[in-house]
C-alpha cells in the first residue's frame, strides 16, 4: 500500500519496505558518466535501484538471459538484458517483458518505474508503480536513427507518467503543455569533483607541446558535433592543439577530420576528466545547430567552468538562455566568430582567474545534490497525492477528453469489480466508469497467452 511507502512520509527508509526504483535507460551504465548516473547514485541509498539497459543480442546464445551486476561505487543492481541474435527482433517485447517478470518476481516493491526512453514502455507498463517518472534528458526523436514509433511510445508515456522531467528549459517548453506535472531540471554539476582541474600540477602542456596553446572538448561524438567547424579552427590555427575526448557513436571514424593538431583520444573515465581539462588553456562546445542539439542543456558548461576554464560554444539555446552573460563564456557562430571567440577566451585564460568568483556564484546553485533532493520531494508528493491508476479506457483519450457525467464510479477492476460494472451497465442501464491500477481488467484472474 502506498501509505505505508518510506516516500510517502520522509527521505529515510523507516521499515524493511525499501521501495524499487527500476529505472529504464538507452545509455549503458559504463557508457558515459551523465545524468543518469549522477541521480541514480543519490537514489540508491534510499531505495533499491535497479539500472535496466538496452539488450545485447548475443551470436549462438540459446534462450534470453540477464547478466545482473551491483556497481559496488554506487550500490545501483545494473541489468543487462541477452538475447540470442539469431531470433526474431519482433519477438524482443515478449521475450524482454518475460526476462523482467522474471527478475521482479523476488521483489516486494513498492514499485517506482523510472524512464529515459518511451521505448521500453511496452514490454514494463504492466508492472504496478506507486510512481511513474518520465525523465525526458533529450529530445531523442530528433537523434540520428531514432524509430519512427518513438513518438507515439512517448505520447502513451506521457499519459501514464505522474511526474516528468526534462533536461533543461527548451525541452521544459516543449513538454509543458503535454503533461499536468511537467519540471525542469537543467544541467547540474559536481563542482568539487571538476575543481581538482584547479589545482592540478602546473606544467602538464608545456611537457608535451612547448608554449602551444590546448583546447579541448569531452563527451560523445555524434551527429550533435559540428566536425566542419572542427577542421575549420585547426586550420585557422595550426599553433592550437585540439583535444577531442570521448567515444565516437553513429558516425564513421573514417568521416573524421584529419589534421596534425586535431586529436581524437577516445574516452576517458569520469575520474579522469579533471586531470585531462586542467592540461587545457580553453574548453569548446563545437554543437552543431541542427535538429539533434534544439533542446540540448549541455552539463559540459558547468562543469568546464567548475574546473577553471573558459568556454566557447556555438549558440545553443540553453547555454545562451543560462551563461550567456557570464564573461567566461563566448557563444559564436561556426567560423571566423568562433575562431575569434577562441582567441578571446584564451586572453582571458591568460589574465588568471579574476572571472571565477562570478562563474562559482552561479554554480552555487546548481548541484545534483540539490536536484536529487528536488526530485525526491516532488516523487513524495506525487505518491501523497494518491495511488496512481490506470484508466481502463484508452490512455491517449483520457486527458483529451472533455469531462463526462458518469452514474457509478467502480474503483478496482478485477473479478467482483468488473462483474458488477458489466451487470450495472447491462442489466441496470447506468453510464458507468471502471477504472484501475494496471492496464488491464480482470485483477488477479488477469490472464494471456504466453
Amino acid at each position: 500500500m502506498i501509505q505505508n511507502s518510506p516516500w510517502h512520509k520522509s527521505g529515510s527508509i523507516k521499515s524493511a519496505h525499501i521501495p524499487t526504483l527500476i529505472c529504464f535507460s538507452h545509455l549503458r551504465w559504463n557508457f558515459v558518466f551523465q545524468r543518469p548516473q549522477h541521480l541514480m547514485r543519490r537514489f540508491a541509498p534510499q531505495a533499491r535501484v535497479l539500472f535496466w539497459e538496452e539488450p545485447c543480442h548475443v551470436v549462438g546464445l540459446n534462450a534470453p538471459d540477464l547478466h545482473v551486476e551491483r556497481c559496488a561505487a554506487s550500490g545501483v543492481t545494473v541489468i543487462t538484458p541477452k538475447l540470442p541474435a539469431e531470433s526474431d527482433r519482433a519477438e524482443d517485447g515478449e521475450q524482454l517483458k518475460a526476462l523482467l517478470d522474471l527478475y521482479l518476481a523476488g521483489e516486494a516493491g513498492p514499485f517506482i518505474r523510472w524512464y529515459y526512453t518511451p521505448m521500453m514502455l511496452p514490454f514494463s507498463e504492466h508492472v504496478m508503480a506507486d510512481c511513474i517518472v518520465y525523465d525526458c534528458m533529450d529530445e531523442l526523436a530528433n537523434f540520428k536513427g531514432a524509430p519512427p514509433e518513438l513518438l507515439p511510445l512517448e505520447q502513451r508515456l506521457l499519459s501514464q507518467a505522474d511526474l516528468v522531467f526534462t533536461g533543461g528549459y527548451s525541452l521544459y517548453e516543449a513538454k509543458k503543455d503535454r503533461h499536468d506535472h511537467v519540471y525542469p531540471f537543467p544541467s547540474s554539476v559536481d563542482a568539487a569533483h571538476f575543481a581538482q582541474a584547479r589545482t592540478a600540477p602546473p606544467g602538464r602542456r608545456a611537457e608535451r607541446n612547448g608554449a602551444r596553446s590546448r583546447l579541448g572538448f569531452y563527451g560523445v561524438v555524434d551527429e550533435r558535433m559540428d566536425l566542419d567547424l572542427l577542421a575549420a579552427l585547426a586550420d585557422a590555427r595550426p599553433g592550437w592543439d585540439l583535444e577531442i575526448i570521448g567515444p565516437v557513436v553513429k558516425i564513421s571514424e573514417a568521416d573524421l577530420p584529419c589534421r596534425a593538431n586535431l586529436h581524437f583520444l577516445g574516452g576517458r573515465s569520469y575520474d579522469e576528466l579533471p586531470g585531462c581539462i586542467a592540461g587545457w588553456d580553453v574548453a569548446l562546445m563545437p554543437f552543431a545547430i541542427n535538429d539533434a542539439t534544439r533542446f540540448i542543456s549541455p552539463t559540459k558548461t558547468p562543469e568546464y567552468l567548475a574546473a577553471g576554464k573558459p568556454v566557447v560554444s556555438t549558440p545553443i539555446a540553453d547555454v545562451i538562455r543560462h551563461y550567456g552573460a557570464i564573461q567566461a563564456v563566448r557563444i559564436a557562430e561556426r567560423g571566423d566568430a568562433f575562431v575569434r571567440a577562441c582567441d578571446e577566451a584564451l586572453e582571458l585564460a591568460e589574465e588568471g582567474g579574476s572571472w571565477l568568483p562570478e562563474a562559482d556564484k552561479v554554480l552555487a546553485g546548481m548541484s545534483w545534490d540539490k536536484t536529487y533532493q528536488q526530485m525526491h520531494g516532488l516523487i513524495r508528493e506525487g505518491i501523497s497525492r494518491g495511488a496512481h491508476s490506470h484508466p481502463i479506457v484508452s490512455p491517449t483519450s483520457w486527458k483529451g477528453d472533455a469531462p463526462q457525467h458518469y452514474d457509478v464510479m467502480v474503483v478496482g477492476a478485477g473479478f467482483a469489480g468488473a462483474v458488477m460494472a458489466e451487470r450495472l451497465a447491462a442489466d441496470g442501464g447506468k453510464k458507468v466508469l471502471l477504472v484501475d491500477r494496471r492496464p488491464h481488467i480482470g485483477g488477479n484472474a488477469y490472464d494471456e497467452l504466453d
